[in-house]
């Protein structure tokens, strides 16, 4: 009887080893994910401040200065400086200096098209939502 719960204690043993493996993997790659996760979601987070957003839209279509940006959205100049600041970091606008001026524009066609597909989302009528059965 001794041997017979010695050996189950063993296969549990070797069961939790194979599982543990396992887990690792599966863990390596939840890992990989998250690697890619987490800068999505802090871009998502700076772009979902109303502010942050109004002024990366200004930028999309061509090089705006920091003065035209405030002025278009009624913003103040520094306000839009410490945002622009932050997408910059975020490599979600370029800036380009121009004599005195620094112009901001959206960083490529990825962000362009990005903000293209939500503008074109929300602008749908919304349906009923489908029913589960």
């Amino acid at each position: 009887m001794l041997q017979r719960w010695h050996l189950t204690y063993e296969h549990i043993f070797n069961y939790l080893l194979k599982a543990m493996a396992v887990l690792s993997s599966s863990a390596a790659v939840a890992a990989a994910a998250d690697d890619r996760v987490v800068p999505l979601a802090d871009l998502f987070r700076l772009l979902g401040d109303p502010t942050r957003l109004r002024i990366v839209l200004a930028c999309v279509e061509h090089e705006r200065a920091v003065g035209a940006i405030a002025e278009s959205l009624g913003l103040s100049p520094s306000l839009v400086s410490h945002h622009l600041r932050l997408l910059r970091a975020a490599r979600i606008v370029r800036a380009a200096r121009q004599g005195k001026q620094v112009f901001y524009v959206a960083v490529d066609r990825h962000i362009s098209a990005m903000l293209g597909e939500l503008l074109e989302h929300v602008a749908e009528p919304q349906s009923e939502p489908a029913d589960i059965d």
